[in-house]
């Protein structure tokens, strides 16, 4: 498991501790485990990992669990957006994107059936173009450390992954990358 995505669950644990109010006791780090598996699940699936030989959590998946639904997920890419719009992270050539894509979010809730699937290939279509745009922001020294960033991380499993594989799944955690740089949340709906 990289440091980084280590520290990221880390880090998540502690948001929500103090974001109860102030406290006055230490925190074990062993509180920050599920957490820390959760950042690292994510950080799988975000390269690619889990389908090319990467260690498993031994963590199963509740029965019956469901993700987020479709309005949740809807409603926090929107938050998110308009967030990283508002801090400045996006450059002025997103606001039009963002318009339209709010515009579309919009249009689409309580979408039921074949619109929603419909809903979901837009995301996923949504999400791919705001990374080109976010990708494309970068000047060449940011690729670069992004490159760099992507290749240590995945230096631990580079051994058992083909070329293939390990270029598909540098080019993920590149995209995970830029979309953590930006402050982007994912748009498509998994």
């Amino acid at each position: 498991m990289p440091l980084k995505v280590a520290f990221r669950g880390i880090d998540r644990y502690f948001e929500r501790y103090y974001a109860k109010g102030p406290r006055r006791r230490p925190v074990r780090v062993d509180f920050c485990e599920a957490d820390v598996l959760d950042a690292f699940d994510e950080w799988r699936r975000a390269t690619g990992l889990s389908a090319a030989g990467a260690p498993s959590t031994g963590r199963a998946v509740p029965a019956g669990h469901r993700g987020p639904s479709l309005p949740a997920h809807l409603e926090r890419v929107l938050r998110r957006l308009t967030s990283a719009s508002a801090a400045g992270r996006l450059d002025a050539g997103f606001e039009d994107f963002l318009i339209r894509v709010a515009g579309e979010l919009d249009a689409a809730r309580g979408a039921r059936g074949a619109k929603r699937q419909a809903l979901v290939a837009r995301l996923a279509a949504l999400d791919r173009e705001l990374l080109d745009a976010a990708r494309a922001g970068l000047d060449d020294a940011a690729r670069a450390a992004l490159a760099r960033e992507a290749e240590e991380e995945l230096a631990g499993f580079r051994h058992a992954m083909s070329p293939e594989t390990f270029a598909r799944a540098r080019e993920a955690a590149i995209d995970r990358l830029v979309r953590d740089l930006a402050g982007l949340r994912t748009i498509a709906f998994i």
